[in-house]
């Protein structure tokens, strides 16, 4: 990836939805030069999808959490697959320290957020969970 891939790349994160046009002049280039960019950078994996991000009004309304989760040794695969259809559990990590395995879930409500809690401790494998509610967002790098 060259330095106009790169700048490609922080344009569509910024913005996904700019048009084809607006963006080739943005970068100083033809917009078929930039076709042909998002092309390659798409069939090579280095683009994998597109995305929305919601709006600060939305954002506000959601309750977040942080899951800590210990898993019974030899599970892990077993709890990734039922965890992986469970539309509250935004990303999944593993980890090295007493916990196994780290979740983000939100939910529009506590109650929503409890039943996703108790849908977890539910799944066989998961030993113990812990979880951290998230009150308020100090700063975020990621938007």
């Amino acid at each position: 990836m060259d330095e106009l891939d790169q700048n490609l790349i922080s344009a569509l994160a910024a913005d996904s939805s700019t048009p084809t046009a607006q963006l080739a002049r943005k970068l100083g280039i033809a917009r078929s030069t930039l076709q042909a960019r998002i092309e390659r950078l798409e069939r090579t994996g280095v683009i994998a999808g597109y995305t929305i991000r919601l709006g600060e009004a939305v954002e506000r309304r959601r309750i977040r959490a942080t899951v800590l989760i210990h898993v019974e040794p030899r599970s892990t695969a077993s709890v990734l697959q039922r965890l992986r259809p469970m539309r509250a559990v935004e990303a999944c990590y593993t980890t090295t320290g007493r916990m196994d395995m780290v979740l983000l879930i939100v939910g529009e409500t506590t109650q929503e957020l409890d039943e996703t809690l108790d849908a977890i401790g539910a799944i066989p494998g998961v030993r113990d969970t812990e979880s951290l509610i998230h009150l308020s967002t100090k700063f975020d790098r990621r938007t």
